[in-house]
């Protein structure tokens, strides 16, 4: 059964997506301690992307490789707060819930420092 809420088509549903995207960046902004340090990251090494990537390749993956642990912390908060959202009780499944998001965000960032060390020293 689909969602009554995917009504929408066409420049409405772009619209409406935009919307509750940014909404989400504020809600991770406002709540979200990890999200802001790893945005703190993300701004610094962005940049630092642009100018220490000799190559448009290189500037893509040290640029996109500092953005993938933002993409997963979002992913984490979204699993975290749904978690919640269904109970605040302590449960095993909960717990492994909780534990492989934050697994992802550490993977993403050993991504991240694995594409910097290999894209710098090449």
């Amino acid at each position: 059964m689909e969602s009554p809420h995917k009504g929408r088509t066409g420049l409405r549903r772009a619209l409406n997506a935009t919307r509750y995207s940014l909404a989400g960046l504020a809600a991770a902004l406002r709540h979200e301690a990890a999200f802001r340090e790893l945005l703190a990251l993300g701004v610094v090494l962005v940049p630092a992307a642009l100018w220490l990537g000799k190559t448009g390749v290189e500037r893509a993956l040290l640029a996109a490789s500092a953005l993938l642990p933002l993409v997963v912390e979002l992913v984490n908060a979204a699993i975290e707060a749904a978690v919640d959202r269904v109970s605040l009780e302590s449960h095993p499944l909960a717990k492994r819930a909780k534990d492989i998001g934050s697994a992802a965000v550490m993977l993403s960032l050993l991504a991240t420092a694995s594409v910097w060390l290999l894209v710098l020293a090449g």
